[in-house]
């Protein structure tokens, strides 16, 4: 029997309650490498007993990550979001009334993403394909070619972005530029650094960010041993870790917070992160 994921439930002080906040959360699994139906299935049944506006998944959370050939990527990704993934996404999200993010393989006309998916209440939302591929994903996926957008969902409004994504500052810039909240970020990290440098790109750009990642060791492939470092964290604006996971269990961490706090981008009277940008300077490097 599968051990129960470790639930940690934190929430806002009285005063900031008073503005409002919003449950988010995340869940970090340990997929079973393409048994999509298992994967889907567990998760579904967490869904069910999460109390929040918006839960995260991590990437590729229904069929695992490390393929060893694009026949394999062909028989496990689906299409989005007619897929069976999808469908009890949507099925959950209606149901329980939460917003999700989660990570799926996608096959579209004949080329395969990297993909996050975007459901609610009402169905679907919104896709985002990875721009920024990272080691053998290369091999197999396209990258990525949706833009960078922003969905509103109701007391908050969300962009998404994927794993190795972070190491590229344009892809949380952009979203925060075009009025991001919260960055939605599934993942299935194997560098150490990221934690950390979600707490810089929160930072830089006052926004909340869910890293969504798992756990577990993949060995598919000869010598190329991958190790999920978990540490799926929720940060806050001002760079706060406001709950990180460990790195070896599944958990699922709830937490409650006031999207408005990500909407004041002053850091004196007299700077704000935007408006003193200096952008003449920057076009040289695009």
């Amino acid at each position: 029997m599968a051990k129960k994921p470790f639930i940690a439930n934190r929430g806002l002080s009285s005063r900031e309650k008073a503005s409002h906040g919003i449950r988010v959360a995340f869940f970090q699994t340990t997929p079973i490498f393409g048994n999509i139906k298992t994967n889907v299935e567990n998760v579904i049944a967490k869904i069910y007993s999460i109390d929040a506006h918006l839960l995260v998944l991590p990437e590729l959370f229904n069929t695992g990550y490390q393929f060893k050939s694009e026949k394999e990527v062909s028989r496990l990704a689906e299409d989005i979001p007619k897929g069976y993934t999808s469908r009890r996404l949507i099925e959950a999200a209606k149901m329980k009334k939460i917003f999700l993010v989660a990570g799926i393989a996608e096959k579209y006309r004949g080329k395969f993403y990297n993909s996050s998916i975007l459901v609610g209440p009402k169905g679907f939302i919104g896709i985002y394909r990875k721009a920024h591929l990272f080691w053998n994903e290369k091999r197999f996926f396209s990258p990525g070619n949706t833009p960078f957008e922003v969905y509103n969902i109701g007391p908050a409004k969300i962009g998404m972005m994927i794993c190795f994504d972070w190491l590229f500052p344009e892809a949380a810039r952009i979203l925060a530029i075009k009025g991001a909240d919260i960055i939605c970020h599934p993942s299935n990290l194997v560098l150490p650094h990221c934690p950390q440098a979600m707490i810089t790109r929160c930072l830089e750009n006052r926004v909340f960010a869910i890293t969504a990642n798992r756990i577990g060791i993949e060995e598919r492939i000869k010598k190329q041993r991958l190790r999920f470092i978990g540490q799926s964290e929720i940060v806050a604006p001002n760079g706060k870790i406001l709950y990180r996971a460990s790195g070896n269990r599944e958990e699922i961490g709830i937490i409650e917070i006031d999207p408005k706090v990500a909407r004041d981008k002053n850091i004196t009277s007299l700077n704000n992160i935007f408006v003193d940008r200096r952008k003449k300077f920057y076009k040289p490097l695009i």
